[in-house]
């Protein structure tokens, strides 16, 4: 009899033991996945955190599926599953200027700001999803090659360019000077797209370059660019331009990309009374920030005229949105291309770095200029000429000018 009670309790042991076993094993299958994937990785728990009001369930459950299904799994770079989760974090906000650079595409990001490169000498930017031209740079092999403010750019080296990133665009179209990268770009007067090979080569920024139309003694100020040499370039314009004798004036920024806001501010205080606002940084989490004139103005009281069009952006079109809103020049053209924001580099890793997105561009009576671009108080269109070799844009300046 004893010996059978002894067996009982050895046989429900086991039972309770094997209940308990079973059901640790499916609480380990069936705990979250975030879990899972730890294990997987051998990471600590405190490694992972995440903000409480969002569920990261779905994302450790495909990073687990991925681990454990994937056909190739021994071949998966988890380094590179984690770049490709900030790649699309980053590219998620909608933004084209916010880009992650993993450490090839950092290596080469910090080659750029260095200088050291060949291109075409176009500057490039994303508008409704599409890789656009915003404008190629004067005497460049852009230009040369015949690309045009408004071009869509297709494929870049037969890669199609859709749901490509504008940093990426910028890496594949520069390189080594004397090759090639062949673009397909569909124009906007174009019936279809075509291909056009541009020999690559060491892109010199111009400045500027002036004229002075003495029959009419209307002096014109062409703007390339606002680079560091900018604000000393302009110096000596303005000094020609009052030594000429004219007293009306053409700032053309057609085709101006931008560049650098303290060219932008110095080049408005010719025309700005000390203090006034010539733009508005707009920030998150932070009191705006607001640029003022330096108070050259010795540039007053006579007709100008501020001549931009769809390649005009940045800098380009803060200067303009200033002089529009304190009513010191007529601008006249094309509706801007709109890119006014500013980004701010992070370093992720040693390796890698996040350009983000961090403030917004306002003229001085806020308008935002990133939204929608500047619209000009005269718009002039292509088709107001019959003959296409015609500037209808500096005709139409001139005239009014003389009015």
């Amino acid at each position: 009899m004893r010996s059978r009670n002894i067996s009982v309790v050895l046989l429900a042991l086991l039972f309770i033991g094997a209940s308990f076993i079973l059901g640790a094993y499916v609480g380990y299958q069936q705990r979250p996945y975030v879990d899972l994937v730890r294990n997987i990785l051998n990471i600590k728990e405190t490694a992972i955190a995440e903000p409480v009001e969002v569920d990261f369930g779905p994302f450790w459950k495909a990073w687990h599926l991925i681990e454990t299904k994937y056909v190739a799994g021994e071949e998966i770079d988890r380094q590179d599953l984690l770049w490709g989760a900030i790649s699309g974090l980053s590219s998620a906000v909608g933004d084209p200027y916010t880009v992650f650079f993993p450490p090839e595409e950092n290596e080469y990001f910090e080659s750029e700001v260095k200088g050291v490169f060949g291109g075409i000498g176009a500057e490039i930017g994303i508008r409704k999803n599409n890789l656009v031209i915003i404008s190629p740079l004067e005497d460049s092999p852009a230009k040369r090659a015949g690309l045009k403010a408004g071009d869509r750019v297709l494929e870049i080296d037969g890669e199609n360019t859709s749901g490509m990133t504008l940093d990426e665009a910028v890496r594949r179209i520069r390189g080594e000077k004397g090759t090639v990268v062949v673009l397909t770009v569909f124009g906007e007067e174009e019936e279809e797209p075509k291909e056009i090979g541009i020999t690559r080569d060491i892109i010199n920024v111009p400045v500027l370059k002036t004229e002075h139309d003495e029959e009419k003694n209307i002096f014109i100020i062409k703007l390339f660019s606002f680079s560091a040499r900018s604000g000393q370039e302009f110096r000596n314009a303005i000094r020609e331009f009052i030594l000429s004798g004219a007293d009306k004036l053409i700032l053309d920024l057609r085709n101006n990309p931008g560049g650098f806001l303290d060219s932008a501010i110095d080049i408005a205080s010719w025309f700005l009374p000390k203090g006034e606002i010539v733009a508005v940084e707009e920030f998150r989490d932070r009191d705006p920030v607001e640029y003022r004139s330096n108070g050259y103005a010795v540039v007053r009281g006579l007709k100008m005229v501020v001549l931009v069009n769809q390649g005009s952006a940045s800098a380009s079109e803060i200067v303009a949105g200033a002089l529009q809103d304190h009513g010191i020049a007529t601008i006249m053209g094309e509706k801007t291309f709109g890119k006014g924001s500013v980004q701010e580099l992070n370093n992720i890793t040693q390796d890698t770095s996040l350009k983000i997105t961090i403030a917004r561009w306002l003229t001085p009576t806020g308008r935002s200029i990133s939204k929608e671009g500047l619209e000009p108080d005269i718009i002039i269109t292509k088709e107001e000429t019959e003959n296409p070799e015609d500037d209808i844009f500096m005709i139409k300046a001139k005239e009014f000018l003389l009015q």
